[in-house]
């Protein structure tokens, strides 16, 4: 049997994006979160925490201090869904699915995939989409046991 793996995962910066935003508002106020105290809780080495919130820094999400002066939350938890966490991080390229470059157009199913799969898979992308702007970092925060 043939598969083609039309579904490409989304990268697990954006879960390191999440945890992090909610490892700085859970322990800003008690330490300095670096992006080494936060690798400790992600468990991740530093430096993917440092490209993790340069990104969200980009979108202006966080403020970083250089050196060790830690990263703040500049927006609102309230403003911040897991939408615009997915966005700041380019969890994936374009989007979630990518087709195969090249059915053959002398098939005839080869030259009519894009005709009757296309709309379904936009389908899917918007529907993940609007469910992440659906929740916001405060209601995550909310339900940690901190």
């Amino acid at each position: 049997m043939l598969c083609y793996n039309l579904f490409m995962k989304i990268t697990s910066r954006f879960t390191i994006a999440v945890h992090t935003l909610l490892a700085i508002n859970a322990f800003s106020k008690d330490h300095k979160t670096t992006s080494d105290f936060i690798a400790s809780s992600v468990n991740v080495n530093p430096v993917v925490i440092r490209r993790t919130l340069s990104s969200l820094k980009a979108a202006g999400i966080v403020d970083v201090k250089a050196g060790s002066g830690g990263a703040t939350i500049i927006k609102k938890l309230k403003d911040i869904t897991l939408y615009d966490v997915y966005k700041a991080v380019e969890c994936v390229d374009g989007g979630i699915f990518h087709f195969h470059e090249n059915p053959n157009p002398k098939c005839p199913v080869g030259k009519n995939i894009h005709k009757v799969l296309d709309k379904h898979l936009d389908g899917a992308q918007s529907a993940l989409e609007n469910e992440l702007k659906k929740t916001t970092l405060l209601k995550l925060s909310q339900n940690l046991d901190v």
